[in-house]
This record gives C-alpha cells, structure tokens and sequence, in this order.
C-alpha cells in the first residue's frame, strides 16, 4: 500500500500551466460530454456561509476517476491584493479513495472555468466571431481572453470596469493571449458592436440593457453562483437561446436564469443543457442571441485536473 505522504505527486500553479493547455482543457469538456456523461448526476456541493465569505466543497467521480475541491470565496480579497477564490484539489484512487495528488486549485479554477465557458461557445459563436467584450478586470476576466482565443480568431478586445487601474493591469496582462488583437478600455457602448461577451464580475444586478446585444452575438455570465445575483437582464434570456451546465443547478444557483423565470420572461423548461448541446440533441440556435449561464460543478474540475497527472 503507497505511503499517503510520501506517494503524493503535488502540482503547483506553474507546473498546472505547462503540463494542460487551455486547448486541452476545453477540448476534455466536450469530450467529457460528447461521451455521454451528463452533468445532472453530477454529485452536489456543499456551499457554507462564514463571516468573510464562502466554504465550498465540490466532489466529483467520473469515468473512474474520483476527486474533491475545497475552494474558499472571499469578496473583499481583491481589495487585499489576493484572489476573490482560492482553492486546493486533491485526485483520489477510485479503487481504494487514497490520496494520490493535491493540485494548485486556484490555478486550477483560473484554467476550468475559461475552458468551460469556451467548450459551449466554440458550439454556438458565428465561425468569424471576433469582437470581445469583457466586463470584469479579474484572473477570470483575463483568461477568458486566452479561452476566446484558443476557438475564435479575436480581433479587437474590450475591458469594462469599475476601476481605470484595473482595467489596465487587465488589458496589459491579456496581451500575451492574443497578441494580434487590438486590446483595449471600452464602455458599455461596446456591447452593440460585441459578437461575444463575457460577464466576469461579482454585481449583483445587471450590468447592462438587453438591447444593446446583437442577434448573433453570444454572452457568457460566469460571475456568480448564488440566486440572488445576476449579471444578465431577464429580458436578454427572454429573448435568448439559454445554455445552462445542468437543469439542477441552474434552478438552484444560476441568479440570471431564476430571475428570468421569476419575471416570466422564460420558462425553466426552455433552457437547454451542455449535454443535449455536445450530444445534438440541441442545436444552436442562429435567429437570436445565445447564452451560456455557467455556475461550476465538481466534474469540470475532475475533467481537467487528471490532465495534469
């Protein structure tokens, strides 16, 4: 029987970057739902409500594989100069339940939550899909830049913020995703001319009027998991295509599509999950804008973390 301490391989952040690829982790999503896995039987996670914030814990098993996140949400910590989540993960023997890696789960979350937004939109985006519009100056927003790059040629990108300095630290640091790209501070005005949008903030509501997107534009909101929060008017999912990880949690944590329903401008029936997109039981829609609202599960996070062993 291995030694659970000394046997234990440890994976850092840097180590996370050079061993999986943006590409190859949003091409393990699909594949993972090409396959037939569907993330309503994902297990459910634990969400813990402490004083600065948030405990989450997010097991996963899939195709022999076992693993857990604890991962902690901290909404003043961007303000401390530290990042908003943090985690750690740790794959598992499925035989036996040891102990066998312990991952960076920050740089896991960096990487993942990207990859999965990409996965649906690499299915749903027009094939010259190329003006970017972020909202958000965070790890998240940035690498949101290298995830649109690795499906779609970007041309322009634009970073809307509630702060000039960070907008700027975001738009140096997503330089080195697309380098071709004209990355640069933009303003909500931007969104009329956006063929994709990604919402990677922690507002709690809107952070813009539904008709200032285009038909065939796609938009991501990734910013929250809570229900009482939104980044997406419900008239936009009312008038949208609605891609959700599962029916489950989009009912249960997706804040956008519960006040969409609770306004009566969708039904939640009308959603269409990531497993009836990637096995075709769903196409994409092309007469109307696209949404994908993602919250995070404990699968996409064991999808990728075996890339790195």
């Amino acid at each position: 029987m291995p030694d659970v301490i000394t046997d234990l391989i440890l994976v850092d952040g840097a180590q996370l970057t050079g061993r999986v690829s943006m590409r190859a982790a949003i091409t393990a999503i699909g594949d993972a739902l090409r396959g037939g896995f569907d993330p309503e039987n994902d297990l459910p996670r634990s969400i813990q409500d402490v004083t600065n914030g948030q405990l989450l814990l997010m097991p996963a098993a899939l195709d022999g594989s076992v693993g857990q996140k604890f991962a902690t949400v901290a909404p003043s910590n961007p303000a401390r100069g530290r990042e908003r989540i943090q985690a750690l993960y740790i794959l598992v023997d499925a035989e036996t339940l040891t102990p066998t890696a312990i991952i960076d789960g920050t740089a896991l979350t960096s990487l993942r939550t990207p990859a999965v937004s990409a996965a649906p939109v690499d299915l749903l985006a027009s094939s010259d899909a190329g003006d970017l519009v972020i909202f958000g100056t965070g790890p998240q927003a940035v690498r949101h830049v290298e995830a649109m790059q690795a499906i779609r040629q970007l041309r322009t990108v634009r970073f809307i913020g509630r702060d000039a300095g960070r907008v700027g630290d975001a738009v140096r640091a997503a330089e080195q995703y697309a380098p071709a790209a004209d990355i640069v501070p933009g303003t909500i005005d931007d969104v009329r001319r956006a063929d994709l949008i990604v919402c990677a903030t922690s507002a709690t509501d809107p952070l813009f009027a539904a008709e200032l997107v285009r038909d065939d534009a796609t938009v991501v909101a990734i910013g929250s998991h809570e229900p009482e929060k939104a980044e997406l008017d419900p008239q936009l999912l009312g008038r949208s295509q609605v891609v959700v990880e599962s029916r489950r949690v989009a009912a249960t944590e997706a804040g956008d599509v519960i006040r969409a329903v609770a306004a009566g401008t969708m039904a939640a029936a009308d959603a269409v999950t990531m497993s009836e997109l990637f096995t075709g039981v769903a196409r994409a829609a092309t007469d109307r804008p696209r949404v994908v609202k993602t919250c995070g599960m404990g699968w996409q996070d064991l999808v990728v973390a075996r890339l790195a062993i």
